[in-house]
């Protein structure tokens, strides 16, 4: 009988499955960020063990966004500090890459997890975004976790989170599942002591997150930039109309948001292969990995 060629014996599709997380884009060289690493592993580990029981793209984006979130390491949910009235207004986006369904709230007050809303919004609502008290009311409706004393909440380790004492951390996730569909989320308390009622780019879909057919995106840094590059769309854009590929693509639309005037980062997740992490300021927190690949988290 004749032989099969080894080639052709190992010739199967590898494993879809990829994930990338990140915990914000800023300047992180002068404080300890080993609480943040440690806990960016622990993220991606478990949202490792999510993909391989063959959990949904968009269930894990969810999932990872909400420990994100709870851990008051970030500027994102419990780590989020007061704007300039003293009040806590958390924004979030989640997107479906498969059916482009979107969910969003800005200007959120008195709810845990955000990105929980969003999701709500994208299953429960005909719209993409609810804003202040309207997504407040919805919330409450969903019966969505409220904070009751609010201050008490955004007190970590004993000490008020002041925006002084706070780094940029907006936090998200992009994930491909074992069916090779995308997924994004991001979510933020915005810039630290910023104007009542301000939305950055974390809520906006095609600003600060995406996901189509092509990539899942999620940004970090300072949104106004964002919003005016429209950064996570133009890197779906540039691969789908220039040709360009991931990395490439990632590259070329932080640098159009850095020519506006900004600084930051993204991740980025296509159907195959790795995720990309590119940034502009001195560091970004983020973790990824592919099938069984090696876990990287870096700073």
């Amino acid at each position: 009988m004749k032989k099969t060629p080894k080639s052709t014996l190992d010739n199967t599709a590898p494993d879809p499955i990829a994930l990338a997380i990140h915990g914000g884009a800023g300047n992180y060289d002068k404080s300890d960020q080993n609480a943040q690493v440690k806990h960016l592993r622990q993220v991606a580990l478990y949202g490792r063990s999510m993909l391989r029981s063959g959990a949904k793209a968009l269930d894990v984006a969810e999932e990872l966004a909400v420990m994100l979130e709870d851990a008051g390491l970030y500027v994102a949910g419990k780590g989020t500090g007061p704007n300039s009235a003293g009040e806590y207004e958390l924004d979030a986006c989640i997107m479906d890459g498969t059916s482009r369904n979107i969910g969003a709230v800005c200007a959120l007050k008195g709810f845990k997890n955000p990105v929980k809303v969003a999701r709500a919004v994208m299953e429960r609502t005909p719209h993409v975004m609810l804003a202040g008290r309207g997504a407040e009311t919805f919330a409450a409706l969903q019966n969505c976790t409220p904070v009751e004393k609010p201050l008490e909440y955004y007190i970590i380790r004993g000490v008020t989170r002041l925006p002084e004492d706070l780094d940029t951390g907006t936090i998200g996730v992009v994930a491909r599942d074992h069916k090779g569909h995308l997924a994004a989320a991001t979510s933020t308390g915005g810039l630290l002591g910023k104007m009542a009622g301000r939305v950055g780019d974390s809520p906006l879909p095609g600003a600060g997150c995406w996901a189509d057919g092509r990539v899942a995106v999620s940004c970090t840094g300072q949104g106004e930039y964002f919003i005016k590059a429209a950064t996570a769309a133009d890197i779906s854009a540039r691969m789908a109309y220039g040709g360009a590929a991931l990395e490439d693509a990632a590259k070329a639309a932080l640098a159009d948001m850095k020519a506006q005037g900004g600084y930051g980062g993204v991740i980025a997740l296509a159907k195959t292969g790795p995720p990309t992490t590119p940034y502009t300021s001195k560091g970004m927190r983020r973790a990824w990995f592919v099938g069984d690949g090696d876990l990287v988290v870096d700073v």
